[in-house]
């Protein structure tokens, strides 16, 4: 830090700044609720401190030095800034706030929680702007650190430790082909299910293997699966256009006129969705209101 900053005591600077204003000891003292004896003692700390009389003695109360003109200007805009930084956080007004804010989501993600708030966040806050960046799990905790994204919303199992969170739903598994599909006109048997061609999302790229099938494998058996994809809305269409079928989560056949719903025939465990963000922001005024809007849209 600068030595000369070492030297003074912020108060001092509140009062020169007064007496720049006043150029006279009786109303800065009046203006700061001191005495008029505390300010002459201050002043004199002042002259010291910056080697200048900076305020001598007219016919007309006090004149300030060239000095004292050289500050006046830059002291009041520091004092402002300083005024601001202390100040409790003002309310957020959504309505002229022009905030960018950073999410990081999976196509699932931004299906079943970002596209339900979506209308009212550009109703209430039209001066907003939103990035919805691919999630990469392993980034998640560092992004949010860093400032690089202000939410995420991941699965509960696996999600980053040291982030604040908020339970958004509870999603379970639902099965699901093309409307008419024979096999689906009611809830298939076991033995049927393990028969139909399936259709997978595999996030990680090409897997063939999800919690159906280790839940079949408990049992000592196996489904075939045929197609791995990589995002859920190539998959709807997949389903859509073929006798393929697959469990997804149910929260994505909202919308399902094409699309043929039936309760699986295995227990397979559902999952819990968070809302993810760090520390940093967790008091921000605008940041709250992002979390409950999207919270609330639910």
């Amino acid at each position: 830090m600068n030595n000369s900053l070492r030297r003074l005591d912020l108060n001092l600077l509140v009062t020169l700044d007064a007496l720049l204003a006043e150029h006279n000891v009786t109303r800065a003292a009046e203006r700061l609720h001191l005495s008029q004896p505390s300010v002459s003692v201050q002043l004199a700390k002042l002259r010291e401190a910056f080697g200048d009389p900076l305020l001598l003695p007219g016919p007309r109360g006090m004149r300030p030095t060239a000095r004292a003109d050289e500050l006046r200007e830059p002291l009041r805009q520091a004092l402002d800034a300083l005024e601001r930084a202390v100040s409790p956080a003002s309310p957020f007004d959504p309505g002229k706030a022009s905030h960018t804010w950073r999410v990081a989501a999976s196509d699932y993600s931004e299906s079943t929680l970002l596209l339900p708030a979506l209308t009212g966040l550009r109703s209430a806050a039209p001066g907003t702007r939103l990035a919805v960046l691919e999630i990469v799990p392993s980034r998640i905790a560092k992004q949010a650190e860093q400032g690089e994204i202000d939410l995420a919303f991941h699965i509960s199992a696996g999600a980053p430790a040291g982030l604040r969170r908020r339970l958004m739903f509870t999603e379970r598994y639902v099965l699901v082909g093309r409307a008419g599909h024979p096999c689906l006109e009611k809830r298939p048997t076991l033995a049927q299910f393990c028969k139909l061609d399936h259709v997978i999302v595999s996030p990680d790229g090409g897997g063939f293997h999800g919690i159906a099938d280790t839940a079949l494998a408990e049992l000592g058996l196996t489904r075939r699966v045929v197609l791995s994809v990589p995002h859920f809305l190539f998959l709807r269409s997949v389903l859509a256009s073929t006798d393929l079928v697959a469990l997804l989560p149910s929260r994505l056949l909202r919308d399902s006129g094409a699309l043929q719903v039936v309760e699986p025939p295995i227990d397979v465990p559902g999952f819990e969705m968070l809302m993810l963000w760090h520390e940093r922001s967790h008091r921000d005024p605008a940041h709250q209101w992002l979390r409950e809007h999207i919270a609330s849209s639910v």
